[in-house]
């Protein structure tokens, strides 16, 4: 019997005992959709982080200052003079942020406040709707002015302009200077829910004025290195605790982000792949079934001239059919739970060749594997005996 005679064989077998086969099916099914939709929301989630990373912009380093207190804060004056000598970094902003709550006639909206300079427009890529950015004479004289993020303005005014309109942030009054461009959601947060005052007429907003983040803009990889460096050791002379501080550069995060989302993927996925083994283990008792039926059939054709690795081979196909049509429904089905898991948690899933192959081939797999001790035991069945099989 050749290879598509046996396959056709193992069809017809199926569609004899459908119910049973569909009920042998769905262990496998499930385990294969199951691992295909966590698979697809990792990929999809590690995507949109890598690309909300990317969009801060090229060459980023984020300095962090831990801890509490004033001590472990910088002035502004000091967080501008690490980088100002340095040819290799295009721009440097230091920042300075709270929650604040803002008020425009009867509104109200609580959000992010960034105390900042002109610079956070380069290093951050940040584009102005209307109006204007922060300019260098503000942060120099303390002036009250403020740009908006989007939803800021959605919930303070509506559809009216807000350029050159008053709002009060924590009970103070800032004029209103520029809109942002729409900015979406980063792994800072929202782009579009804040305000963005000069760092200097930020002191009177919040309780600690210290600046605990820097952003520092690289001209190149090699640049980015070396201010890394330089970084490290000034801020050790100034904190005298390596813990104090800690400085992040894209690459990093990159690096970072993929390693876990990478290794949470690839957990879930195990632990998915476990109701695949269920299922395998659905497959084996539904196919010592089959032998038990059929012994009387493989008896008769061992008596016509069938060999025992001839009898091995169909019930290793049946088997291996059985586990490659719960795969292929089951990546169906996972496909389509990703969609739709993704769409409730605002991530477009993806499903690469590569995962939607190997689960194929790894259901099949099951299904041969968990077939091997049924077409084992057909296989050595003594003809005469199962003649005699009633």
């Amino acid at each position: 019997m050749n290879l598509f005679s046996a396959v056709r064989l193992a069809f017809g077998s199926i569609m004899t005992n459908k119910l049973r086969s569909f009920l042998t099916m769905i262990g496998v099914t499930i385990g294969v959709a199951a691992v295909i939709a966590l698979v697809a929301i990792g990929q999809g989630t590690q995507r949109q982080i890598r690309s909300q990373i990317e969009s801060l912009g090229s060459y980023l380093l984020t300095v962090n200052i831990r801890g509490r207190g004033a001590d472990v804060a910088m002035t502004y004056r000091e967080a501008r003079d690490l980088t100002s000598d340095l040819p290799q970094v295009v721009a440097a902003a230091p920042v300075v942020s709270s929650s604040v709550t803002t008020k425009y006639g009867t509104r109200e909206h609580d959000t992010n406040l960034l105390g900042t300079d002109q610079n956070l427009a380069v290093v951050r890529g940040m584009d102005v709707e209307r109006g204007r950015f922060l300019a260098p004479l503000d942060v120099e004289c303390r002036q009250r002015v403020a740009v908006l993020g989007q939803d800021v303005v959605r919930e303070l005014f509506g559809f009216a302009d807000p350029i050159g309109q008053e709002v009060k942030i924590n009970g103070i009054s800032f004029l209103v200077v520029g809109v942002l461009a729409p900015q979406g959601t980063s792994m800072m947060g929202s782009g579009d829910d804040q305000i963005i005052v000069p760092v200097t007429a930020a002191r009177q907003l919040v309780e600690s004025s210290g600046v605990r983040t820097l952003y520092v803009k690289g001209r190149d990889a090699e640049g980015v290195e070396v201010v890394t460096a330089v970084l490290e050791q000034r801020l050790s002379r100034r904190f005298k605790d390596p813990d104090a501080f800690r400085i992040f550069s894209q690459t990093q995060m990159l690096e970072t982000v993929t390693q876990v989302t990478s290794t949470m993927t690839l957990m879930l996925a195990a632990i998915a792949g476990i109701s695949l083994i269920v299922g395998g283990i659905g497959v084996m008792n539904i196919m010592l079934v089959t032998v038990t039926e059929r012994t009387r059939e493989i008896g008769i054709r061992k008596a016509i001239g069938a060999r025992n690795r001839d009898i091995l081979r169909q019930f290793l196909i049946e088997s291996a059919v059985l586990g490659s049509l719960g795969g292929s429904f089951g990546i169906v089905m996972g496909l389509l739970l990703a969609r739709l898991a993704g769409r409730a948690i605002g991530v477009t899933a993806v499903a690469s060749p590569l995962v939607v192959g190997g689960a194929f081939v790894f259901s099949a797999g099951v299904g041969i594997l968990f077939g091997v001790y049924p077409a084992t035991r057909a296989a050595r069945l003594d003809p005469i005996q199962a003649l005699r099989f009633e």
